[in-house]
């Protein structure tokens, strides 16, 4: 399985945004084994079931569904760090959120971005990786310090055209539509938002290409110690984009990263790691997630995993958790 890290400046803010909401810092760090000095080194890593077991440890103590959806907790405690700073020096807005494209896994490998272009503007998508079935108040808080990032890198309040999200609509939803300066349409597909063409192409008043090009150069070398520049990990990407088109194959893979299907064996075993391996890994990542989404049929789930049959998908469950793809639903049902 992809082992995912989380930088300790995030974990810092996030318990720090914790404790603004009245939360007990120190004691939601000691049940995590962590003490507050363990977060001094902002570069250092933790593994990202520790920002899991944050967010369970603090909607426990106080759940309300609004926890941290606040548009100045975001803007306080949800920066970005190194990543941050190289967004900062960016032109526009938009070279900005590509900027943090490429490189938030340097402070997250937990949380995943992603950007489509629209006739009105861009479409901003904030997920979870290798999460089955994160909370809603975790997935809004990331979508809203994307929006906050958006504003204070501008100077300027961005307001999206539309905010989706997958979660259903709570009894009472005027925190979102001011947190997000817009009303949020619930149970959709995607967690995402569109901005405007236009406020993606605002000047940013503290670019610096010297600053951004240093920054950038810095960055890379953090991918590298991380391993994103592995072999494994450009071709664990690339099966999690392509299987919801089908099984991909390995030639498939090997012309998508620039390498013969040869040479990407060799590397791969290099790295001890097989092509069926990671196949194996990625399908099971994405089925925890498609599982404990009701919306979609198990029929469906299969073809987005890229099975051929639903026999094949039974099987693969029953390898993966020892069970049925039915009954692993069950059990986010009965949540």
């Amino acid at each position: 399985m992809m082992q995912r890290t989380i930088a300790a400046s995030w974990l810092r803010g996030l318990v720090d945004m914790f404790a603004a909401e009245g939360l007990d810092k120190i004691g939601l760090l000691r049940e995590c084994g962590l003490q507050p000095r363990d977060l001094d080194d902002a570069e250092r890593r933790f593994p990202a079931t520790v920002t899991t077991r944050l967010w369970d440890l603090a909607i426990a103590r106080r759940p309300q569904p609004t926890l941290g959806l606040e548009r100045q907790l975001c803007d306080r405690y949800g920066g970005m760090h190194l990543v941050g700073y190289a967004m900062m020096a960016c032109p526009t807005l938009l070279e900005g959120l590509r900027m943090m494209q490429r490189y938030l896994a340097v402070v997250s490998e937990a949380t995943a971005f992603d950007m489509h272009k629209d006739e009105l503007g861009y479409w901003l998508y904030v997920g979870l990786q290798g999460e089955a079935q994160p909370p809603r108040q975790r997935a809004e808080f990331a979508m809203l310090t994307v929006l906050m990032l958006c504003t204070w890198f501008t100077r300027s309040n961005i307001q999206p055209l539309v905010v989706e999200m997958t979660y259903p609509e709570p009894a009472d939803a005027r925190a979102h539509s001011a947190a997000f300066l817009t009303d949020v349409r619930f149970g959709q597909p995607h967690n995402r938002m569109l901005l405007r063409h236009e406020d993606l192409q605002r000047t940013l008043p503290t670019h610096d290409p010297v600053v951004a090009a240093l920054h950038e150069r810095y960055l890379q070398q953090q991918l590298q110690k991380l391993g994103h520049t592995s072999t494994r990990y450009r071709v664990f990407t690339e099966i999690v984009r392509r299987l919801k088109n089908g099984e991909p194959r390995r030639a498939e893979i090997a012309a998508s990263i620039h390498v013969s299907e040869r040479t990407l064996q060799r590397r791969l075993r290099e790295e001890n790691i097989s092509f069926q391996e990671l196949l194996n890994d990625a399908r099971r990542e994405l089925a925890q997630q498609y599982l404990a989404d009701p919306r979609l049929s198990l029929t469906e789930v299969a073809d987005l995993l890229g099975f051929g049959d639903q026999s094949n998908f039974f099987r693969a469950s029953k390898r993966w958790f020892g069970v049925s793809p039915g009954q692993y639903r069950s059990q986010f049902e009965s949540v």
